[in-house]
């Protein structure tokens, strides 16, 4: 059984608006999420705020059946582990950021079938561009060799054990930026999965 939860309980200070209620074409960001993840899902839990919960709720592609929702917290990690609490099926989670509406669904049947042999996956790209470490004062420290770097997106995907034990014991920290940081600070695995097509997340108003 598929579980997937799909992030929206950001305040999008960067982007100046609520960026998951911005159209793209004739639908929302969130409702393309959602149409990506809904027919390869047997559930979906979206941690989000009140205004978008009720877009949600009175939308097209609202099904009642499958999409449920949880409450967000002050921090996306909060969010999630609040959405694994209202998971119902306990098996294979993805993870997916709500600000993320292009990702390839060939990439999500990708990442659901590599789960049957693997307990953590991250999707991504490598990086192509070259990378320059620099200190606080932006002055550039070296370069690093871009050829094992890999810049991490979502869909996540995790047996659900091993992502409600991560969350459950890094509780009372807040400084993970993604969910595959927490399964790796538990010793446990995570492989890479490159993503299909273009991958990107929304942040910024020129992003669109």
């Amino acid at each position: 059984m598929i579980s997937t939860i799909i992030t929206a309980g950001g305040v999008s200070r960067r982007f100046g608006e609520n960026k998951l209620l911005v159209k793209i074409d004739d639908k929302t960001v969130i409702e393309h999420t959602i149409l990506k993840f809904l027919d390869l899902s047997d559930e979906i839990v979206i941690p989000a705020t009140e205004q978008t919960r009720d877009f949600i709720e009175h939308s097209d592609v609202y099904n009642k059946n499958k999409i449920t929702f949880a409450q967000f917290g002050q921090t996306r990690q909060k969010s999630v582990y609040n959405a694994l609490l209202e998971c119902k099926f306990k098996d294979k989670v993805l993870i997916h950021d709500g600000a993320r509406p292009f990702i390839e669904k060939s990439t999500i049947e990708r990442v659901i079938s590599e789960l049957d042999t693997k307990n953590a996956l991250c999707c991504g790209v490598f990086a192509t561009d070259t990378i320059k470490l620099t200190d606080d004062k932006g002055i550039i420290i070296k370069t690093i060799d871009r050829k094992n770097v890999f810049q991490a997106q979502t869909p996540q995907a995790f047996k659900y054990d091993l992502i409600l034990k991560a969350h459950e014991k890094f509780s009372q920290r807040d400084d993970f930026t993604d969910d595959s940081s927490l399964v790796e600070a538990l010793g446990e695995r995570v492989f890479t999965l490159v993503s299909d097509g273009v991958n990107k997340k929304i942040t910024t108003q020129a992003d669109l």
